[in-house]
């Protein structure tokens, strides 16, 4: 059972103060949570890709770059990658790059995003929201199994037996399908026999359980063994040494951020009644103290599969000593218990 991180780099305003900070100011700072994270034992890291203000990594593969030389073992990944509006031979070279640089811990988490800014940025009609995803995959795909492409599409100029270069240490390059819990999202990656992340952000996360079997089912029905290919879970949350505190720390950004995001897209009002209902051991929140926490994700990999925890922390802006803290006690205290007892109950499925 891996157990991780990711975070969108937020520069939202300081809830007390108002206050924004900058976006390099940030960026410094998830740098910092990059090498705290490897050096308590954390097995992955992943940064998200976003085009407005308000988030300020655009491009994930430098600041998990600047990361690599600082770090031993903690694999890093985009969070993902908005492929739809992307190169995907840039995107190839960027995490090509990385994995050089890392010494073989690059990944790709390849999705179409919950954020259009970067279609009319790039000038991408939204229209072609499925085709473009479908087609750049393909590519990328295709550049990561051979050095020399020969490829043709719609929405990119073809390639005639050209090189892609660097070539990763690893072969091939990791590349994951992230998925807001959409039946042809996880089945696509089924099919192709990439690994597979579920955004779990909403609702009860027992809810994610068939399509994680409907995952392996296509998986299966495409002749890929499915004991090689882990899912993955992200999931908003924050840890600290009491649950009270945990929450009356999490709840402010968070409120924040939801409300925001709400007025854009038509969601109701955020308030703290829903914050504690989603915190609750059937929730989606993984907001508590160490053992609060790692029971839930006890929970979800024994009920849902998930091989993959992601904690997606802050949301919104907190004080970087607490995203320090939390990643701290993520990585000495829930993660050893977790994998201990993940442990545990899977030889005892397995009869041992």
């Amino acid at each position: 059972m891996e157990i991780g991180l990711s975070t969108f780099v937020e520069t939202t305003p300081d809830v007390e103060t108002g206050l924004v900070i900058s976006h390099a100011q940030r960026i410094r700072e998830v740098v910092e949570e990059i090498v705290l994270a490897d050096k308590v034992g954390l097995d992955v890291f992943g940064v998200g890709e976003h085009h407005r203000e308000d988030f300020a990594a655009s491009n994930p593969a430098v600041i998990l770059a600047a990361a690599a030389g600082q770090t031993k073992r903690i694999r890093l990944t985009s969070a993902v990658t908005v492929l739809s509006s992307a190169d995907p031979v840039r995107v190839f070279q960027d995490f090509a790059t990385l994995d050089g640089i890392s010494n073989g811990r690059a990944e790709i988490m390849a999705g179409r995003g919950s954020f259009i800014e970067s279609f009319p940025l790039f000038g991408y009609d939204l229209n072609d929201y499925d085709e473009l995803f479908n087609e750049k995959l393909e590519l990328l795909l295709k550049i990561r199994k051979s050095e020399k492409v020969t490829w043709s599409g719609k929405h990119r100029p073809a390639i005639l037996n050209l090189g892609v270069y660097p070539r990763p240490v690893q072969d091939p390059l990791p590349v994951w399908i992230g998925s807001g819990g959409n039946q042809d999202s996880v089945i696509r990656a089924g099919l192709l026999g990439l690994p597979l992340v579920l955004a779990i952000i909403g609702g009860s996360p027992m809810q994610f359980e068939p399509l994680v079997q409907l995952y392996k089912k296509a998986a299966a029905h495409a002749g890929h063994d499915i004991s090689k290919l882990p899912v993955a879970s992200h999931s908003h949350g924050f840890i600290a040494e009491e649950t009270q505190l945990a929450a009356d720390k999490f709840f402010p950004s968070t409120q924040q951020v939801m409300n925001k995001l709400g007025k854009e897209r038509g969601w109701g009002p955020y308030d703290r009644s829903s914050f504690d209902a989603a915190r609750s051991f059937e929730g989606a929140l993984y907001v508590g103290d160490p053992n609060t926490v790692a029971e839930k994700i006890i929970h979800l990999r024994k009920n849902v599969g998930i091989t993959r925890f992601m904690l997606h922390v802050p949301v919104g802006t907190m004080p970087h000593e607490d995203v320090m803290q939390a990643i701290e006690l993520l990585g000495t205290k829930v993660a050893p218990r977790v994998r201990e007892e993940v442990s545990i109950w899977e030889a005892a499925s397995e009869g041992k």
